[in-house]
């Protein structure tokens, strides 16, 4: 084995779309990466489609917003978002468009955010954004290279890689493993597992290409839930025109696919075919010593709600910017107790609420008259409420509101900063990489930089670099600054 040993201030093990997000997001905060990701490239095969507001919040502030909408499936028109037909073939998509509001209708009463996106955004299309940018901004990704073992210490961590040039040591200060649900890193720590674990059979999830503008005409969707009892499954839109998903738990199969469209004569290429199955769980610790679990590591959690990928791209950004502070010596290293402490609480409620979401769909598709009072019922929250809603230090039981997330965005602290126009900028884009202070009047003798706004109501915030609240008053500033930015 050659024993070289390269410096780095952070090592993240995995190349995924939470891997990507935190090279990005440490680069914003000047910290340089080295990732490593045993795949031979970026994988090819979407996972993951849909986008929550908080995660193209994060990609605005990271400047990617405008990079991924242009990835994005356009989907501002005529889209019908989830369906459910017996087969496409003969399914009457005009009448189902024809009682639901457009894309660009919805985003248009969204007052609590400054993000849009005109569509879903496939991860395998996310992962080709993050890439360029990481590699743009300084992080070092070495493709073709797995981790072996793990050794720390009091001053970092040794890493044993195997890679195209062999066996080499790896040094870091510190450690992401955003290595996926079966990944190796959270087994060499010795950390658990709580929740229900594996959930329902094994699916294929059938990529494949064939034309089916026949059969959707000027109508979009998200996801076709085909419900023949020869050929059951879920339709995903890749690009919304030649590329898409099928999952499915019957055996891959051209033939399989022209059955569930119900197109006998439909050419099909199937492009790859990813086995899986839908997990529930949430490690028991989120870091040990100088390792961190992020994303899939951390909290495998099913699909339905599209809340497992966001909470992974919320656990980088959480993790990036105290990185950060303790390796430039702003904050004491007590700073990074604290990721555990706000993000596995997060990743228990994504949990629940997308089981909960597993045994009733209505809870998550259904947007009639009756929907808050189903959810109600269930002891399930909106979806916007798991995706930015959230606070930390406090319960759900502990929020304003479990349907309206606005209401919930209120400056109180443990909260996102309220969402406020100034001009064609948003508070959020005045959060840079330090902490700030919003409020109606002047704030003299600060290091920090003041954001004075008129008629400003939340009162005087002191908000951290990730734009979260981290105190609110009108008296103690200072002494709070200095206390929440050291990480005592």
């Amino acid at each position: 084995m050659t024993a070289t040993v390269f410096p780095h201030d952070v090592l993240i093990v995995g190349g995924g779309s939470v891997g990507l997000s935190a090279a990005v997001f440490l680069a914003r905060h000047g910290v340089h990466a080295l990732m490593v990701e045993r795949e031979p490239g970026p994988r090819i095969h979407p996972r993951a489609t849909g986008l929550g507001l908080r995660t193209v919040e994060l990609l605005r502030e990271a400047g990617l917003e405008e990079a991924v909408n242009e990835v994005a499936i356009d989907m501002t028109g005529a889209t019908l978002g989830k369906i459910t037909v017996d087969r496409l073939a003969g399914a009457d998509l005009a009448a189902l468009a024809a009682a639901r509001p457009t894309r660009a209708q919805t985003l248009d009463d969204i007052s609590y955010s400054p993000a849009r996106l005109r569509g879903v955004c496939p991860q395998n299309r996310l992962d080709r954004v993050l890439l360029d940018a990481a590699r743009e901004r300084g992080a070092r990704v070495a493709y073709d290279t797995e981790l072996v073992s793990l050794e720390q210490d009091a001053d970092g961590v040794t890493a044993v890689v195997s890679g195209p040039g062999g066996t080499r040591d790896l040094r870091a200060r510190y450690v992401i493993a955003a290595d996926g649900a079966r990944g190796s890193v959270r087994d060499l720590l010795g950390i658990g597992l709580s929740g229900p674990g594996t959930l329902g059979p094994e699916l294929h999830n059938i990529m494949f290409r064939a034309d089916l503008s026949h059969l959707t005409g000027p109508y979009g969707f998200a996801l076709c839930e085909i419900t023949g009892p020869q050929a059951p499954g879920m339709l995903m839109a890749i690009d919304g025109k030649s590329e898409w998903v099928f999952h499915t738990a019957q055996e891959p199969g051209t033939d399989l696919i022209r059955t569930a469209i119900g197109d006998p004569a439909l050419e099909v290429e199937i492009l790859s075919v990813l086995g899986w199955r839908a997990r529930g769980q949430v490690a028991d610790r989120f870091s040990l010593g100088r390792v961190f679990l992020a994303g899939d590591a951390a909290h495998a959690v099913p699909p339905t709600g599209a809340f497992g990928l966001n909470t992974g791209v919320a656990d980088a950004h959480n993790l990036a910017w105290k990185l950060a502070c303790v390796l430039s010596g702003r904050s004491a290293p007590g700073l990074l107790g604290t990721y555990h402490d706000e993000r596995r609480p997060v990743a228990l409620l994504a949990l629940e609420q997308s089981l909960l979401r597993m045994r009733d769909l209505r809870l998550h598709f259904d947007d009639g008259p009756d929907a808050a009072e189903l959810r109600a019922r269930a002891g399930a929250v909106n979806a916007p409420i798991v995706h930015l809603g959230y606070r930390y230090g406090a319960t759900v039981e502990d929020l304003p509101s479990t349907e309206d997330v606005a209401l919930c965005l209120d400056g109180s602290p443990g909260s996102r900063v309220p969402h406020v126009w100034i001009g064609d900028r948003s508070t959020l884009d005045l959060v840079d990489a330090e902490f700030c202070v919003f409020a109606e009047h002047p704030v003299p003798g600060l290091d920090v930089p003041v954001h004075v706004i008129d008629g400003w109501p939340y009162g005087t915030l002191l908000v951290r670099p990730d734009g979260f609240v981290a105190w609110r008053g009108e008296e103690g500033l200072a002494e709070a600054l200095r206390t929440y930015s050291a990480g005592a």
